[in-house]
């Protein structure tokens, strides 16, 4: 497991999927057993037929309680399904249809604050820093009705460096990880704190300092929304988002739901906090490779760019032609495909047979249709290993080709798609976010590779470094104008 989870073991993630099928035991901690499953169908049945059975793990959920409270990704079971019940609506197309002017206001300013620093010819720019915080300011404005960046200097938001070196610190403390979930059994809060600032560990105490940011903050938010949300509509349309943000619609739903499906505030604020994450950093990250792809490949580039001063001649696309150009649409789900920002990993609550899509050959040489997962096994979905398989993709599945999806895509693929892959509950608010920020840069920068070594490290959600050494997340591009 250590080679798994070491933040540059890509190779031996790789390796996996590649070289030992699409069912493979995996040696876990303390003598204990993992698998790792890309098979279609089982990984059907894992996340969907099986769903209930199949929770996140205890460490996942209680780790992510500490991180963001009782939110939609620290929650299972009925209060898992509760909030999902409720947010679902939420991130409807047509609320993402009424936030679009807002997330072309905020790519416009970080369109200006990048220009601004190349009145003297191309530079090199830190995009990781300026796309996490213009996504921070997409969430901000668009999620929750309050602006975090105005992107006009080099200075950030408390919140968003707090998120930023949030994960860094945990993938730096892999030993500690394991120790974090178990500290809920001691004592009162006070103490099971005073445990995690008394770990011999700096990054330990770096994420404690994160979390108390990212909470203060998301609790003042929260009191001033409902302040005014209780004054009256016309009050909370003069704050940002203008009253048509998920939070504001999230709780004025909250308040015409039946009592036994309504949320606590602490879980309204989790989800605030949940919503920042899940917008800021897993976009941010996807968003920064694609521009990092697009340096390393100046003809999809151009391309790209072709495409997008083409389209927007006539003005500002509306968010359903937007999403319907071609070119742009590949150029996302191609890096989707290969870029697996976050892992998957579950347990199951029972005994479970997981048929499989073709038989595999165990180890004792006999060929199986189906495994028998006993309860309690840790199960990583393979996610990665899905959209790279080449019996399904063809012989070029680790190559980034946007072109492939342009033409029909392989039988194999389209009767047996990776479940959950463009269908989690935020794909369209994310979608959209990249899209837009694409489409306001590429027609105005050029953006080329420097000498840097970039290095992409595996944590619960990945970021780039220069060097295998840092644990600081850059991405350090030649950046010019068009």
């Amino acid at each position: 497991m250590e080679q798994y989870f070491d933040r540059h073991g890509h190779k031996f993630r790789e390796s996996i999927a590649q070289d030992y099928g699409p069912v493979v035991k995996l040696d876990g901690f303390l003598g204990s057993q993992r698998l790792y499953i890309f098979d279609p169908k089982a990984m059907h049945n894992i996340l969907i037929k099986y769903g209930d059975v199949f929770e996140e793990t205890d460490s996942f959920l209680r780790i992510n309680t500490h991180f963001f409270g009782p939110g939609l990704l620290s929650t299972a079971g009925d209060q898992h399904r509760r909030q999902r019940k409720i947010l679902n609506p939420v991130f409807s197309a047509n609320h993402m249809r009424h936030m679009l002017p807002i997330f072309y206001r905020v790519a416009y300013k970080l369109r200006s604050a990048i220009a601004s620093k190349l009145q003297g010819g191309p530079q090199e720019v830190d995009m990781m820093s300026w796309v996490g915080r213009a996504a921070l300011e997409l969430i901000g404005q668009g999620g929750l009705g309050h602006s975090f960046d105005p992107l006009v200097s080099d200075v950030k938001d408390p919140f968003g460096a707090a998120m930023k070196y949030l994960f860094p610190s945990l993938q730096d403390v892999i030993i500690w990880q394991q120790l974090i979930p178990y500290v809920d059994f001691l004592g009162s809060p006070r103490f099971r704190r005073w445990v995690l600032e008394m770990l011999p560990s700096r990054a330990v105490r770096q994420m404690i300092s994160s979390v108390d940011i990212m909470t203060g903050r998301a609790i003042d938010i929260f009191e001033t929304k409902k302040a005014a949300l209780e004054k009256g509509d016309g009050d909370i349309s003069q704050h940002a988002g203008e009253g048509k943000d998920i939070i504001s619609i999230l709780m004025r739903a909250n308040r015409e739901v039946a009592e036994a499906d309504r949320l606590p505030e602490d879980e309204v604020i989790a989800q605030l906090v949940t919503l920042v994450f899940a917008a800021t950093d897993t976009t941010s990250s996807t968003l920064t490779l694609i521009l990092q792809l697009l340096a390393e490949h100046p003809g999809v580039q151009d391309k790209l760019r072709e495409e997008l001063v083409n389209a927007f001649q006539a003005g500002e696309l509306s968010y359903d032609e937007l999403m319907q150009l071609p070119y742009l649409d590949a150029v996302v789900r191609e890096t989707l495909r290969l870029c697996v920002v976050l892992f998957y990993a579950r347990t199951n609550r029972e005994d479970v047979v997981l048929p499989l899509s073709q038989p595999i050959q165990g180890v004792n040489g006999q060929m199986m249709n189906e495994i028998v997962v006993p309860k309690g096994t840790i199960t990583f979905v393979g996610v990665l290993g899905a959209n790279t398989n080449k019996a399904k993709w063809g012989e070029d599945a680790l190559e980034w080709k946007p072109e492939r999806w342009l033409s029909p895509l392989p039988t194999a693929v389209t009767e047996a798609p990776t479940p959950g892959v463009f269908a989690n509950l935020g794909f369209k608010f994310s979608e959209m976010e990249m899209k837009v920020v694409l489409s306001v840069l590429l027609p105005t920068f050029t953006f080329g590779p420097t000498e840097k070594p970039i290095i992409w490290n595996f944590a619960p959600v990945a970021f780039p470094s220069i060097g295998r050494d840092s644990l600081k997340s850059e991405m350090p591009l030649s950046v010019g104008l068009v």
